[in-house]
């Protein structure tokens, strides 16, 4: 019953959200729908189909609110049977995963359309952006500082030498395909419904750096600290895996409603907007790799749960020719109720000896944004 509620509840908040693109989306139709005889005449020997080619080039936003890296004093023990050490002294937060939004990235965005002239017509469309990284590191601190990241359970990690740095990278990737039924309200207006599927793929991934000059014995001196951290004497450099590794993958399968219209247009130069808003079935997976002792222990959870997408565009075009046009524009992608990477610390438990996954949380929300370039050839 519980959480047929929270279903509810969230169905709910994601068609308050719907209804607020859908506003939008009237305001369009009402400033546009109106059509001059012009108008109608050149539509009427229109071109039937549309190949389109551009570029994006966007940035990422929302990465979630997890504690990546405290800092505790370096004269606080490493590890004690009893009193302060590093795995209960809270330190002082200098990273968190809302620090990691991401650089710009490019992708390719390819789409084909076909308008009958009865004013019905479909549109097929894919893009993807695959390259959005970004990475934030702490230490070496001055005076010595241990670098501590916390998990649920017993896990705990600190840099084995006071000259290693704590890295945390979190790298995205999207896909997107939809193919939408069109409606011509007016030669300015069209309206859009169609189904969509969009895969968000998110990883965090922590490291040390650089690697272990030696083996890191002292550990096994109880009480040591961080100025006691030498490796043993003649032992070879270590290569330490990562830490940590978080991925996620979310696969929505969803409808969408939208609109697209010509705002302005004077000779070969026009502006037009697009709005589209959906609610998706959100398949989400998460695997985590932890390692303990230079072993990688991993696990592994997927859940289903509502998911919604919002997008608006606009763009402006410049008529080479009756065939050709340039376009140039900005564009925004908002998924709400997702999985990201960052989130999944909290639903990994550790104990000593084991990882296990409690679940996928789904909570995250992250807008993608940034601009488009490219032409399309009518005929």
């Amino acid at each position: 019953m519980q959480m047929t509620t929270r279903s509810l509840t969230s169905l709910r908040g994601g068609y308050s959200l719907a209804a607020c693109w859908l506003c939008s989306l009237a305001v369009f139709t009402g400033i546009t729908g109106t059509a001059s005889a012009g108008d109608r005449l050149r539509e009427r020997w229109a071109p039937r189909w549309t190949v389109s080619a551009e570029a994006l080039v966007l940035g990422r936003a929302g990465t979630g609110n997890q504690s990546l890296i405290a800092l505790v004093p370096g004269d606080v023990p490493w590890w004690t049977p009893l009193g302060p050490n590093t795995t209960n002294v809270p330190g002082v937060e200098v990273l968190n995963s809302n620090q990691l939004s991401q650089r710009l990235a490019a992708g390719p965005r390819i789409g084909v359309s076909y308008r009958d002239p009865s004013g019905y017509g479909v549109e097929l469309s894919y893009f993807n952006v695959l390259g959005l990284k970004a990475s934030r590191s702490a230490g070496p601190e001055t005076p010595g500082q241990w670098l501590v990241m916390k998990a649920p359970g017993t896990f705990w990690q600190t840099q084995d030498y006071a000259y290693q740095a704590m890295v945390w990278r979190d790298d995205t990737r999207l896909h997107s395909l939809e193919a939408n039924a069109r409606l011509e309200l007016s030669p300015r207006v069209m309206l859009l419904a169609g189904v969509r599927w969009l895969q968000l793929h998110d990883q965090l991934q922590g490291t040390l750096d650089p690697a272990d000059l030696g083996q890191p014995m002292w550990k096994f001196n109880v009480p040591s600290r961080l100025s006691d951290a030498v490796p043993v004497p003649g032992s070879p450099v270590v290569i330490n895996p990562p830490f940590w590794t978080s991925s996620t993958t979310n696969n929505l399968y969803g409808v969408q409603v939208g609109v697209r219209a010509t705002l302005w247009e004077i000779d070969r130069v026009s502006v037009d907007a697009v709005l589209k808003a959906g609610v998706f079935d959100n398949h989400a997976t998460q695997t985590a790799q932890v390692s303990m002792q230079k072993q990688i222990y991993p696990t592994y959870a997927a859940t289903d749960a509502a998911a919604f997408v919002g997008q608006g565009g606009i763009a402006a075009k410049y008529r080479l020719s009756d065939h050709v046009a340039l376009k140039l524009g900005y564009e925004a992608l908002w998924l709400g109720r997702v999985a990201l990477a960052p989130a999944q610390v909290q639903a990994t438990a550790t104990t000593f000896s084991s990882v296990t996954a409690a679940g996928v949380d789904c909570r995250s929300s992250t807008l993608l944004q940034g601009v488009t370039v490219g032409m399309e050839y009518s005929f």
